[in-house]
C-alpha cells in the first residue's frame, strides 16, 4: 500500500510542474486519480474476500489433521493438508495457490498450516500491480495442556452384583483408551488406578520402604498388653494354654498360625493334640480366615497340671514366677500358681504382608481436621501419622498403579479387578490424591514449565461407607468416616483436594434405589466451583457407566483452536 500510494503521489506530481499542453489533455489527466482510486477499491475488495475464504479454508484444515497429526508422516500430512484445503477452498480467481502443513510438539502439540495466492487485478495494472498477493495462517493446538488423571474405584463386595465388576471394567479400559487417543506424545496424558476396599494396596514388595508404620503389625493386641503389664483385669488371653482353642475373632487383629514351640524350650510340637488346629500352638482365627498380622506364641515352661505332662526332666519351673513344681521324673509337673499362663508376642515376618495399608494417623484416633488421613503430607520416619500402617487384610484389593503411560500395563490391572470387603472412600480418595502429588508409595513426574496441568479425580462408587481404620459410618459425626470425608463446614478430605487445585469427579452406581449420595455430591466440584452439579454423577443400571466414563473423557479431551 505505501509502494502504490508513493507511485501516485509522483504522478500527481508530474501533472502539477507541466504545464505545457491544452485544457482538454489536463482534463483526461485529472480523471487518471478518480479511476486510479476507484480500481483501487474494486481490487482492493476482491482480494479481501479471497483472503477471508482462505483463512476459513485453512482454520478448518488445521481442525481436521489435528486428528490424525501424531500418527502421519510428513508426506501424509502434506498430501491430507492439500486434499482438505482444496475441498474447502472454492476461489477460482485466486492464482499460485500454495498450502503447507506442520506438526510440532514443542510446548504441546500444534498443527500450523500457512497458505498464500496471488489474486489478478483489474485496474492497477495501468501502475504496475499486475497481482495482490494474500496469505493466511491457522494454528490448532491441543497439548499444551496437560492431563494427570487419578481413577479411583470401588472394588467392594458389592460391586459384584447386578453386573457392576463387569460394567466397570469394560468403562474404565474405554475411558483409557479415549485418553490415550488424547495424548500426541508420551507424557501429555498420565494416569494412576487407585483400586480401593477398606484399604489401599500399594504393593507387597515395598514391605521395606521407609514410608511404611509397622506399629500395629507389631504390637501385641490391648488385651494381650493388658496382661503383660500384670494387670489386675485378666482377659481369656491370659487363660489360653495347651489344648485351648485360640480367642482371638475380632476384625481387627488376626493371627497366625504356628507349628515351632519358642527357642526350642518344649519338646513338643503337639498343642493341641486334636482338631482342626492340631500341631498349632495358639492357632490364630479372624472370623475364620486366617488372616492375622501376628503370631501368639505359647511360652513353655509353666504348664496346667490339667493338660500337659511332662516328658522325664524336661518341664521345670526355672526362671519363670509364679510356678509350682511337684513330681519328679516323669511324673513331674510344673503349674502356674495363679492359674494363668505366660505367653510371649511374636510378630510375623514383615516379608508377609501382602500389601494392604489403612488410613494414615494414630492407632487410636485419626486427628482433627488436618489429620494425615485428610493430607498430602509427605510421609517422614520421624511423624508415625505421616506413614501408612501396613494391615493384613484377606479383601486387600487389586495392586494399585501410579501415574504412568503404559496403557497396556493399565489395562491389566483394570482386569485383575476383584470384588471383595467393605467401603472406605476416604482412603481411596486421599491416595488418588496422592498418587498425583507423588508422595509414599507414588512418583510423579516433574511438571514442564511449558505447559500448563490439569490435575483430576474420578472417584466411583456405589455404595455408603461402612468403615475406616478406626470407625464404622453413621451420622456427621466427627467420630464417622463420612465426616473425615466431608463435613457441614467444607472440611475434610475433599475440600482439601479441591483447595490444591484438583478436579474432583464423582459417581454414584446405584443400582439397588439407595437415596442419592449428597457425601459424593457435595465432594464433587474443583478449584473454580465447590460443590459443582456438573461434575457429580448417578446411574442407576450398571451399563450406564460407560456413558458417564466417555462424557467425562470427552471434557477431558476437547481441542481447541489457540489461534
Amino acid at each position: 500500500m505505501m509502494t502504490f500510494w508513493k507511485k501516485l503521489s509522483r504522478a500527481f506530481g508530474a501533472f502539477r510542474s507541466d504545464r505545457a499542453g491544452n485544457v482538454m489533455i489536463t482534463f483526461a489527466l485529472a480523471t487518471l486519480p478518480i479511476v486510479g482510486f476507484t480500481g483501487f477499491a474494486v481490487d482492493y475488495s476482491r482480494a479481501n474476500s479471497v483472503k477471508a475464504a482462505l483463512q476459513a479454508a485453512i482454520d478448518s484444515t488445521a481442525l481436521m489433521l489435528s486428528k490424525e497429526a501424531s500418527t502421519d508422516t510428513a508426506g501424509q500430512l502434506q498430501t491430507n493438508a492439500q486434499k482438505y484445503f482444496n475441498a474447502l477452498f472454492t476461489r477460482p480467481e485466486a492464482i499460485n495457490v500454495a498450502v503447507t502443513a506442520t506438526y510440532t510438539t514443542t510446548g504441546g502439540s500444534a498443527i500450523v498450516v500457512n497458505a498464500s495466492a496471488n489474486v489478478p487485478t483489474a485496474f492497477l495494472g495501468v501502475i504496475g500491480y499486475q497481482n495482490i498477493p494474500v496469505n493466511a495462517s491457522s494454528t490448532a493446538k491441543w497439548g499444551s495442556s496437560r492431563l494427570r488423571v487419578a481413577l479411583v474405584l470401588d472394588t467392594t463386595g458389592s460391586m459384584d452384583a447386578d453386573g457392576k465388576m463387569t460394567a466397570l471394567k469394560s468403562s474404565t479400559k474405554s475411558l483409557l483408551a479415549q485418553l490415550q487417543a488424547a495424548a500426541g506424545t508420551n507424557g501429555d496424558v498420565y494416569v494412576s488406578i487407585i483400586p480401593f476396599s477398606r484399604g489401599v494396596n500399594v504393593g507387597s514388595s515395598n514391605y521395606n520402604a521407609s514410608w511404611i508404620d509397622w506399629t500395629e503389625w507389631e504390637s501385641p493386641p490391648a488385651y494381650m498388653a493388658t496382661w503383660l503389664a500384670n494387670s489386675t483385669n485378666k482377659s481369656n488371653w491370659d487363660q489360653t494354654g495347651p489344648g485351648d482353642s485360640c480367642p482371638f475373632s475380632n476384625s481387627k487383629t488376626g493371627f497366625s498360625c504356628v507349628k515351632t514351640p519358642l527357642d526350642g524350650a518344649a519338646s513338643t510340637s503337639t498343642i493341641p493334640s486334636s482338631g482342626t488346629y492340631s500341631g498349632y500352638i495358639c492357632p490364630g482365627v479372624d472370623g475364620g480366615n486366617k488372616d492375622g498380622t501376628k503370631a501368639g506364641f505359647y511360652y513353655p515352661g509353666c504348664y496346667n497340671s490339667t493338660t500337659y505332662s511332662s516328658s522325664g526332666s524336661s518341664a521345670t519351673c526355672t526362671g519363670h514366677s509364679n510356678c509350682s513344681c511337684s513330681g519328679s521324673g516323669s511324673g513331674k509337673v510344673c503349674k502356674t500358681n495363679n492359674g494363668y499362663f505366660e505367653h510371649k508376642w511374636i510378630p510375623n515376618a514383615r516379608s508377609t504382608w501382602t500389601g494392604c495399608v489403612a488410613d494414615r494417623g494414630s492407632t487410636t484416633a485419626p486427628g482433627t481436621n488436618a489429620g494425615n488421613d485428610q493430607t498430602a503430607t509427605a510421609p517422614t520416619t520421624s511423624n508415625t501419622t505421616t506413614l501408612y500402617p501396613a494391615r493384613q487384610d484377606i479383601y486387600c484389593p487389586a495392586a494399585s498403579i501410579g501415574l504412568n503411560y503404559n496403557w497396556a500395563a493399565m489395562n491389566s490391572v483394570v482386569d485383575g479387578l476383584d470384588a471383595n470387603g467393605g467401603t472406605n472412600q476416604p482412603i481411596g480418595l486421599v491416595m488418588g490424591w496422592h498418587s498425583l502429588v507423588g508422595i509414599g508409595p507414588y512418583t510423579a513426574p516433574a511438571k514442564d514449565s511449558n505447559y500448563t496441568y490439569t490435575d483430576v479425580i474420578i472417584l466411583m462408587s456405589d455404595g455408603l461407607n461402612t468403615w475406616d481404620r478406626w470407625y464404622g459410618n453413621g451420622s456427621a459425626t466427627n467420630t464417622s468416616v463420612d465426616y473425615r470425608m466431608y463435613d457441614s463446614s467444607g472440611n475434610g478430605t475433599c475440600a482439601n483436594i479441591k483447595n490444591a487445585g484438583v478436579t474432583l469427579y464423582t459417581i454414584q452406581v446405584n443400582t439397588g434405589g439407595d437415596p442419592t449420595s449428597n457425601l459424593l455430591k457435595n465432594c464433587a466440584g474443583g478449584p473454580d466451583k465447590f460443590n459443582d452439579p456438573s461434575k457429580f454423577y448417578i446411574v442407576t443400571t450398571a451399563n450406564g457407566l460407560g456413558a458417564v466414563f466417555t462424557a467425562i473423557g470427552t471434557n477431558l479431551t476437547k481441542l481447541r483452536v489457540a489461534q
